[in-house]
């Protein structure tokens, strides 16, 4: 056994067993960001035998103060790699590989292929609903945060426990990131920090277990919390999310992007509507039709579909375009 793990070998929570067990551990991470810079590096610091890491973005100098595994030298550079390179300066045991796209329904199948464990460090609701969705049909477990200006959480979902969905199942009333609302680096590190105890615990599996479990922090109080919700009722129909690439010709799609965000639409069928046109009044599918409803972040798609819900009975999918 290498050196390297000499001071959390002695610990009887470890021991040679456990680490065997982290060497032979296989980590989807997804996100590069200020989540997932601590996640990554105290994870492949304890020896965990594979990291896939999945990040559509490039570093930027706006994000440094909080995406801690970057630096000046690596600006410009898509995040996977630069993480991955970080990583293997850090550990060479570990095998760190870079996948440079988002997470979507389209490939998150593939991604979870022979995945231990899987973390949700993105910025975006629907990455968080499409992995835990994913990890819940699969039976894979699933840490996931969220943080925003000086408070977050981070909770262990699915295998077993219920989904992200369980405990989050509608999306907020409007749309905040770290962009536009700010956040201090240490939160994020707090919560990220959080995220890689809770997947080491489950990969070890220390008792009790963090699956079915959330705990909050608020940087302005330093207050911590933490309840269990390993009773939480799964939503009894849940809107799916789809991959751009996964509408059919005969799906009522509906583009909620004003031509001044995206100047074409999704798909040449599809209807430029607002979230206010939706619903009594507005047009609906066809008897047999999928209502696919798409914008930038799946947020205005949600709205959308709780009111067309009022008014129609068929099958509602959500598409989060992303930037561009």
């Amino acid at each position: 056994m290498s050196d390297r793990y000499l001071r959390q070998t002695v610990l009887p929570e470890v021991g040679a067993a456990g680490q065997a067990r982290l060497a032979a551990a296989h980590v989807l991470l997804v996100g590069a960001g200020g989540l997932g810079a601590p996640v990554a590096h105290y994870l492949a610091g304890a020896g965990i035998g594979r990291i896939t890491i999945v990040d559509p973005d490039t570093v930027e100098r706006g994000n440094l103060h909080r995406q801690t595994l970057f630096g000046e030298s690596t600006l410009g550079r898509p995040k996977a790699d630069a993480a991955a390179a970080a990583l293997a300066e850090l550990n060479p045991e570990v095998a760190a590989r870079p996948v440079v796209e988002r997470l979507d329904p389209a490939n998150v199948d593939s991604l979870l292929q022979e995945v231990s464990l899987a973390l949700d460090c993105a910025d975006s609701f629907a990455a968080s609903y499409t992995l835990s969705d994913a990890c819940f049909a699969r039976g894979v477990p699933l840490i996931s945060a969220s943080v925003l200006a000086l408070s977050g959480y981070v909770g262990g979902f699915c295998d077993g426990a219920p989904s992200l969905r369980a405990v989050f199942p509608d999306l907020p009333e409007r749309a905040a990131s770290c962009a536009s609302a700010g956040v201090l680096g240490p939160v994020v590190g707090v919560l990220g920090s959080l995220q890689a105890q809770m997947a080491l615990a489950v990969i070890l599996g220390l008792a009790p277990s963090p699956l079915g479990q959330l705990v909050t922090f608020d940087a302005a109080g330093f207050r911590f919390g933490a309840f269990r919700f390993d009773g939480a009722p799964e939503p009894a129909a849940a809107l799916p999310f789809l991959a751009a690439s996964q509408i059919a010709v005969e799906d009522f799609v509906v583009d909620l992007r004003g031509e001044d965000e995206a100047p074409r639409p999704v798909a040449p069928s599809a209807l430029r509507l607002t979230v206010a046109t939706i619903g009594e009044d507005g047009p609906r599918p066809a008897p047999g039709q999928r209502a696919v409803l798409c914008c930038r972040s799946g947020l205005r798609s949600w709205q959308a579909a709780r009111r067309l819900e009022r008014v129609w009975e068929g099958d509602i999918a959500l598409v989060a375009l992303g930037d561009g």
